[in-house]
């Protein structure tokens, strides 16, 4: 078989402005959201506000990525509170383990 018969059944499909349109503006409001938390990161004092600052910027971000690249947003709000519900549970106990980790070990001393 000759290789110009292969390469005539190649077909190209047109790009689909829209869907890189949409891809840009995604990485756009996630550069932003990341850009909040750099400038967070180095003008404020290391605390719990600023830790509590990262945590829900880090919900937003992870939130809109299930929304946008997991395609949960045209799904019903029951099936996305059923992801994001366990999440912010799961780091609320983390929150609570090591706020109480530092509260025993200030004890103990």
């Amino acid at each position: 078989m000759d290789i110009q018969d292969n390469k005539s059944t190649l077909e190209v499909a047109p790009r689909n402005a829209e869907k890189i349109k949409k891809i840009w503006k995604i990485a756009a409001i996630l550069l932003i959201v990341t850009l909040i938390e750099y400038v967070f990161a180095f003008n404020m004092e290391r605390g719990i506000l600023l830790y509590s600052i990262f945590i829900g910027l880090t919900l937003v971000k992870a939130g809109y990525i299930m929304m946008e690249f997991m395609h949960l947003r045209d799904e019903a709000k029951v099936l996305v509170w059923s992801i994001m519900l366990p999440l912010i549970f799961l780091i609320w106990l983390v929150i609570a383990l090591l706020r109480e980790g530092t509260d025993i070990f200030l004890l103990r001393w």
